[in-house]
C-alpha cells in the first residue's frame, strides 16, 4: 500500500536537513517550493493570471517573475494576497498530485510531499501521514537570525506569521526534535520509518 508522507516544519527549523536525509534513503521528494517556482515560469497560465491580475510591474526585463516586486504588493495588502493565493494554490496542488502520482506509478512506495505550510494551507488531505520538523522558538529565532542575518525583530515577524510549532505538534503524526545533533535528528528518522513500516529495523 503506498504511503504518501506530508513532510514539515516552520522557518529555520531544519526542514531541508531532513529532507536531504530521505532523498539520501532514495525516497522521492515533490517539494512545494520547487514546484511554486515552476508553475509560474514564463508561458505557463499560472504567470499569465498573475500577469492580467498584477500588472507587467511584476515582471523582470526579461520577463521572468520577479519575486519581490510582487511580494512587495500582496504583503501590505490582505485582498491582493488573497488573489494571489486563489491563483497560486490550485496549480501547486494540481502539479504536486501529478508528480506524487508520477512516482507511484514508477513503483515507489513510499513519497514526501514537503509543504512547509501544510497546516496552515489546509492540505493535510493531500497525505497519509505528517510528520514535523520541531525546534522550540529560541532555537529558532537564533538559527533564522543566523541564517539571513536578520535582527530579532525581523526573525520573530517572520516566525508569527507561520502557526507556532507547538501547535503544529498536536496536528502531526511524528515529530522529530531537530534542537539536537544531526546524529540525534537521524535516528528520530530512522525510528519513524522503522514504526512505519518503511525501512527494517537496523
Amino acid at each position: 500500500m503506498p504511503l504518501i508522507i506530508g513532510l514539515t516544519g516552520g522557518i529555520a527549523s531544519g526542514k531541508s536537513t531532513v529532507a536531504n536525509m530521505l532523498r539520501d534513503k532514495n525516497i522521492p521528494i515533490v517539494d512545494a517550493d520547487v514546484v511554486a517556482r515552476e508553475v509560474v515560469e514564463i508561458g505557463t497560465d499560472t504567470y499569465q493570471k498573475l500577469v492580467s491580475e498584477f500588472g507587467q510591474e511584476i515582471l523582470n526585463d526579461d520577463k521572468t517573475l520577479n519575486r519581490p516586486k510582487l511580494g512587495s504588493i500582496i504583503f501590505q495588502n490582505q485582498e491582493k494576497r488573497e488573489k494571489l493565493n486563489n491563483i497560486m494554490h490550485p496549480s501547486i496542488r494540481t502539479s504536486m498530485k501529478e508528480k506524487t502520482q508520477q512516482y507511484l506509478e514508477e513503483g515507489h512506495e513510499v513519497v514526501i510531499m514537503d509543504i512547509p505550510l501544510l497546516f496552515e494551507s489546509k492540505l493535510t488531505h493531500l497525505v497519509d501521514k505528517t510528520l514535523l520538523v520541531y525546534v522550540t522558538k529560541e532555537t529558532q529565532l537564533k538559527r533564522l537570525m543566523e541564517r539571513n542575518d536578520l535582527t530579532e525583530k525581523e526573525a520573530t515577524d517572520r516566525i508569527n506569521s507561520q502557526m507556532p510549532l507547538s501547535e503544529k505538534v498536536k496536528l502531526s503524526h511524528a515529530v522529530i526534535d531537530n534542537n539536537g545533533s544531526l546524529t540525534k535528528t537521524e535516528q528520530q528518522l530512522n525510528d519513524i520509518l522503522t514504526n512505519w513500516h518503511i525501512q527494517k529495523p537496523s
